[in-house]
């Protein structure tokens, strides 16, 4: 039996997509299950509710194996620790409660950074809490997504340009969600592992944003330039859209490390090294968005 959170959401769809072919029964937790496509509906066990609900995760995590954990995003979340910390807490209980065996997280690269990373510190604040509980658990540790370029969408295509406070000489790893759900799939498949770790995956490239505005103007056909803009812009730019102070912050605090070279402390392998590409994903993800 696994158990698979947000599954309307980028990667917890894909996730679902990758496992449900495979004679495993699934169950999800969805907040409003009309958003599953009708041909999921018909073949999984749906709880609706938050996964932040100790109810809903004890009735769904009963007689449960594995469990794919992602926080969904509050934007607007009183402090960081709430949004992931304390939503996580009824989930860990019901982990212990029912013994679940296996926990998949979708979590970040920066185990070890010296200072406060936001988003990131609190997404290894939430691993560590899992880890408490004595499940077997892997953490699935990221650089940024590939995907997050589609939240500049309109900018791209009406502007030519994308933005954010990081340097655009630095090169970094960067992975696309459907690497991610791959991943995660596969370990939910997989009845054999024990043990907490974590798995990088990086892409397989370093690339800067000026690097990819690059690609992106060869792929689209059209000009396209990164522009850096001041942190203080970015936060005001993010309160604007809606964010809470807390969180604001905290996305500053991620750029800032990521600036300085967190996402960069992990070596790639063959193994962490995942295999799409930034120019296919721009070929046939970017492409259709902006042509649309």
């Amino acid at each position: 039996m696994i158990v698979v959170t947000t599954p309307t959401g980028n990667i917890g769809t894909q996730v679902l997509e990758k496992i449900l072919d495979n004679g495993e029964p699934i169950r999800v937790i969805a907040r409003d299950p009309s958003r599953l496509p009708a041909s999921f509906r018909e073949r999984v066990e749906v709880f609706q509710g938050s996964h932040g609900d100790s109810a809903i995760v004890n009735q769904a995590f009963a007689g449960a194996d594995s469990v794919f954990w992602l926080v969904p995003p509050n934007m607007q979340a009183a402090s960081l620790e709430a949004a992931y910390v304390d939503f996580t807490r009824p989930a860990c209980d019901a982990l212990k409660r029912h013994g679940v065996k296996r926990v998949v997280t979708v979590s970040a690269l920066g185990r070890g950074w010296p200072r406060h990373a936001g988003f990131v510190s609190a997404s290894l604040a939430m691993d560590d809490l899992i880890a408490s509980t004595g499940v077997s658990f892997r953490a699935l540790t990221m650089p940024s997504f590939m995907d997050n370029m589609l939240m500049q969408i309109e900018s791209i295509k009406n502007q030519g340009m994308f933005f954010s406070p990081i340097d655009g000489d630095r090169k970094s790893p960067t992975c696309a969600t459907r690497d991610i759900a791959a991943v995660a799939a596969d370990l939910l498949l997989d009845a054999s592992w024990s043990g907490q770790d974590s798995v990088p995956i990086l892409g397989p490239e370093d690339l800067s944003f000026n690097d990819m505005a690059g690609i992106m103007t060869e792929v689209l056909g059209k000009l396209v330039r990164f522009q850096q803009i001041p942190f203080d812009a970015f936060k005001a730019r993010l309160l604007g859209f809606g964010m809470s102070e807390a969180m604001a912050q905290g996305m500053v605090d991620m750029m800032a490390a990521k600036n300085e070279g967190m996402d960069n402390t992990v070596q790639r392998t063959p193994q962490s090294g995942s295999p799409t590409r930034f120019r296919q994903w721009c070929e046939d993800t970017l492409k259709p968005a902006v042509t649309h």
